[in-house]
């Protein structure tokens, strides 16, 4: 599959704004500033506009990838993957990251489908906040997640969602993934407590760090992502 980031490391705004007035905002000031590598979307905005709008109003500043972030995708049947899948492309959607919590069948079929479409597709298992896995705590079986990673892999996915404010973790799934050549999607920096630095040595070569309140919170949204972008070296 082709890259979705061409650069080895960016930082990628997400869009977690509750507006087209501040999603505009967000997009016109950190577009141009160099080391910004695409913009996640979240639900937020996807369902009070619609993802046509959303992707329309960021298309006029930039021809970065916009990536979907369903939060989460791939938790009903396999049959509904390709409903999704082609919703987000005609969309203008450019990848999609998917959580598979709904069992093998479900990522497996919803992994070809995004491809089948021409999708680029990012595989999450583990989330940033405490209580999320059974040894924190949560209900999500510690194993099942290299599962998710490993299935993820034979499929011929290279693009993944680690933990950013959880580097001993990314160096585990680092090791899990290491013979595909992975790149790594790291959320949880900045306002909930990941380092960049930190977490950019733990992954490796290839690697975005995800960045939200830390950026569209900023009163400055310009120097905060070129602030940001400093620290991906």
């Amino acid at each position: 599959m082709a890259e979705i980031i061409k650069a080895k490391r960016s930082v990628i705004p997400a869009c977690d704004v509750s507006s087209i007035e501040e999603l505009t905002k967000l997009v016109r000031a950190t577009c141009d500033v160099k080391g910004i590598g695409a913009y996640k979307v979240g639900f937020g905005l996807a369902l009070r506009y619609g993802l046509p709008k959303v992707c329309e109003t960021i298309r006029a500043f930039t021809k970065l990838p916009i990536i979907y972030d369903h939060q989460k995708a791939a938790t009903d049947i396999p049959e509904t993957g390709e409903l999704f899948a082609s919703a987000c492309k005609d969309s203008g959607i450019d990848a999609i990251i998917l959580f598979p919590q709904a069992g093998p069948e479900t990522e497996k079929a919803w992994i070809a489908a995004c491809k089948k479409t021409g999708l680029g597709v990012i595989v999450g298992g583990e989330m940033t906040h405490p209580g999320y896995t059974k040894s924190t705590g949560g209900w999500i079986d510690d194993d099942s997640i290299n599962k998710i990673y490993l299935i993820a892999k034979e499929a011929g996915i290279r693009d993944f969602v680690v933990p950013g404010n959880k580097p001993d973790r990314i160096k585990k799934y680092a090791a899990l993934l290491g013979d595909c050549k992975p790149v790594f999607y790291s959320p949880g920096l900045v306002a909930q407590g990941g380092e960049i630095t930190e977490s950019a040595k733990a992954a490796g070569e290839r690697w975005h760090a995800i960045v939200g309140r830390g950026i569209y919170g900023a009163k400055d949204m310009t120097a905060a992502a070129m602030e940001l972008t400093k620290k991906l070296v």
